[in-house]
């Protein structure tokens, strides 16, 4: 489990948000840091008995608290948050499982941020063939459940080269296809936490089975590896 004591870290490197204070305080950010990577080690674990997950370690999959400033306006040096991602093994088993760790705004993910346009648009043209299969996973009761709806950057009209009248508009208008589950901090930090990210990652799992296989084959359902 997550202790408080990682939620206090975050808190406190917000309010002083600084090399110096940072310097000062490196100890404590290797331990909380090092919290947070047995936690994905546990997460990758447990994970691997549901689905085949390539990530090695947590400490491959946690991210830096290092912020790259080089092009952004806000110079802060650090992130306030820690987070980490695990892939999906092969070219077969696509999407990827994200946890994020911050005060108040806890929450686990999964999807396609940024698809290739080769991959965008092959997503579109099967979807365009067959839509239902994508439209039964988003009904869903598990899916309303726990994630409500699919998130994402969305065109304002149909993508070039579909009929902006097409019975799937709505979904052929996405570029990126996200969801996400918050979960509060008083869970996160209980026994139940890694239950909790486990349980919204499987829950995960007919959307990115859907994915995987409608990037794999042609619109004839032929596979294409």
């Amino acid at each position: 489990m997550l202790t408080p004591s990682v939620f206090t870290f975050l808190k406190k490197i917000k309010k002083n948000n600084n090399r110096n204070w940072f310097n000062a305080n490196k100890e404590t950010y290797i331990e909380q840091h090092e919290a947070v990577i047995t936690f994905s080690d546990e997460l990758i674990v447990r994970m691997n008995k549901y689905d085949n997950i390539e990530t090695p370690s947590g400490k491959k999959s946690v991210y830096r608290i290092y912020r790259d400033i080089r092009f952004s306006k806000d110079k802060t040096p650090y992130k306030t948050h820690f987070s980490g991602y695990m892939s999906r093994a092969t070219k077969l088993l696509r999407g990827g499982y994200y946890f994020h760790i911050e005060p108040g705004k806890c929450f686990v993910g999964g999807g396609f941020w940024g698809p290739s346009t080769e991959d965008l648009k092959h997503i579109r043209e099967q979807i365009a063939v067959d839509p239902k299969p994508l439209r039964d996973i988003l009904k869903s009761k598990s899916f309303k459940t726990t994630f409500k709806e699919l998130h994402g950057e969305k065109l304002a009209t149909a993508p070039r080269g579909f009929d902006k009248n097409h019975p799937a508009a709505d979904l052929l208008r996405y570029k990126q296809f996200l969801i996400t589950r918050p979960i509060p901090d008083s869970v996160m930090m209980s026994t139940k936490g890694i239950e909790e990210v486990l349980k919204s990652f499987r829950a995960m799992r007919p959307f990115f089975d859907y994915m995987s296989d409608i990037l794999t084959t042609n619109t004839n359902g032929e596979p294409l590896y």
